[in-house]
């Protein structure tokens, strides 16, 4: 019990040890946690219990499983503790500060000098992430059925692993453990300091001036919120731009908000170097303009993430796996080990919560039931929250075109959206790329305010093998911003009036007058 106790109670999302975290921790790693005596073997073990694990356990279980959990920190791992949660808390408030600032706009009289409470931003997003966290609890999940572990857990067989000094037999396994924040090889990088999604929800007082590294999503909604609070932040990216694997329009969209809320924005800029100065930390860069320092309070690096493959056994195991790209899968998501299989960011490059979700849905058929699902068949949407989103699924046109399929595009400004006009947020676009000559959709790419939710009309279009022509004869509400997906398919329509079939219908109107 000591042992969980000095885990959970020193992991940095655990900190300040509140009354908010402190009920955090008691639900996803009680400090008097007893570990379930071992009886039989396991339909199913799950090494992991972020969103991935509990998905396949809770799943596996209600299907009426005998299903062992293990975690070695906190349930329900990046999404609750450093990731969906905490970030999304913090942007509702930054997007409120922007709300605020901008109230003139609409007519609206704020008195000036308004400030941002951060130490209460920082303690409502604890209250919050706690009041959340009873949902990936281990008291829920043992009601569920799953004997829960705490410990660490090491795979001493093809079909057995310990945790906690107890050896579990299963008939099959799941890896779910995830990956971590990674850092970029600078020199005097680690001596000096810095922060990631790991650790920068620990705050308690806000840094005057930060600089970011990374440009991709977790390093622009970072720099946006931040920059509304109050903070001085410069982003440094190595790329010609920000978003690198968005459309290039959409992230050049992205950008002019952000310099708009006075964020500072290096892009083809290399730190080459960080050291100390009593409490300074000084950045060397090696950009466009050439070399040049930068002084800031704090640094927060979202270049990257690493899969946890260190001290599974998985060589004990006979499941390869590779240092960068994590556990080795097959599209079935079974590992060379064929009793073991692996789903979420340990295993796929689409590290999101939702795919983790989905890639849970396809072990527990496969790994229980002779199913067949596999990865290749997902339609994945993705969404960056900044201000205004980018929401993206399915090809880019160039993808597209690497596997010879002739694209058309459909866009479609926000500024013709009335809804969009009259909330003063017509800043955005829809892009879909459908199969030359057809409906078919192969992907967009929307921005927009709330462009993560409206994109999943689009998603379930692709999923079910729907058209635009099928979209185009659907009612939309009016007026909402969600109208501009029907005005993309209302231009596919236009497309279909070929001057053949304008003169048919000229001919087949003039016999009817």
């Amino acid at each position: 019990m000591t042992e969980f106790k000095t885990i959970a109670e020193t992991l940095p999302q655990t900190l300040p040890l509140d009354e908010h975290n402190k009920r955090l921790v008691q639900n996803v790693h009680p400090p008097n946690w007893v570990n379930p005596k071992t009886s039989g073997r396991y339909n199913l073990v799950v090494i992991g219990a972020g969103t991935a694990g509990l998905v396949t356990a809770a799943g596996a279980v209600g299907l009426g499983a005998k299903v062992a959990l293990i975690e070695r920190a906190l349930m329900g791992g990046d999404c609750l503790n450093v990731g969906c949660v905490p970030s999304k808390a913090l942007l509702r408030c930054a997007h409120a500060y922007a709300d605020v600032r901008d109230a003139h706009k609409f007519g609206v009289d704020v008195p000036r000098g308004f400030t941002v409470d951060f130490p209460a931003v920082m303690e409502r997003m604890r209250r919050l992430r706690a009041g959340i966290s009873h949902h990936d609890s281990a008291a829920r999940f043992r009601d569920l059925g799953v004997d829960v572990f705490m410990g660490g857990a090491e795979f001493t067989g093809p079909n057995t692993v310990r945790v906690g000094g107890k050896n579990l037999a299963f008939s099959k396994a799941c890896i779910a453990t995830g990956a971590r924040a990674a850092a970029p090889p600078v020199p005097g990088l680690a001596e000096a300091g810095y922060l990631t999604n790991e650790t920068v929800f620990s705050l308690t007082r806000l840094p005057d001036r930060i600089a970011v590294i990374g440009a991709g999503p977790i390093g622009c909604e970072m720099s946006q919120a931040f920059t509304r609070f109050g903070s001085e932040v410069t982003l440094f990216e190595a790329a010609p731009q920000i978003l690198i694997r968005e459309d290039q329009d959409a992230a050049m969209c992205v950008e002019a908000a952000l310099l708009r809320d006075g964020l500072k924005i290096r892009c083809s800029a290399k730190i080459i170097g960080v050291r100390s100065e009593g409490a300074e930390k000084i950045l060397e860069i090696d950009g466009v303009a050439g070399r040049e320092e930068l002084r800031v309070d704090q640094i927060i690096v979202g270049a990257g993430r690493a899969p946890n493959v260190e001290g599974l056994g998985l060589e004990t195991a006979g499941i390869e796996y590779d240092k960068r790209t994590g556990v080795k899968v097959d599209d079935f998501l079974r590992t060379t080990n064929r009793n073991v299989f692996a789903a979420g960011d340990i295993c796929f490059p689409y590290k999101f919560t939702h795919t983790a979700d989905a890639m849970a849905r396809i072990v527990i058929g496969n790994a229980l039931f002779f199913g067949r699902g596999r990865t290749s068949a997902l339609t994945i949407p993705w969404c960056t929250y900044t201000n205004p989103e980018i929401a993206h699924v399915g090809l880019y046109p160039h993808e597209a075109e690497k596997k010879g399929i002739k694209v058309q595009t459909f866009t479609i400004s926000l500024s013709s959206v009335d809804r969009a006009i009259l909330e003063g947020e017509d800043d955005g676009f829809l892009k879909v790329h459908v199969k030359k000559g057809t409906d078919h959709i192969l992907g967009a790419s929307l921005v927009a305010r709330n462009a993560g939710d409206m994109i999943s009309e689009i998603s379930l279009a692709m999923t079910a093998g729907v058209g635009l022509g099928t979209i185009a004869k659907t009612i939309h509400p009016y007026p909402t911003q969600g109208e501009v997906i029907k005005k993309a398919a209302d231009a596919y329509n236009r497309t279909r009036l070929t001057p053949r079939v304008k003169r048919i219908f000229d001919t087949l109107l003039r016999w009817r007058r």
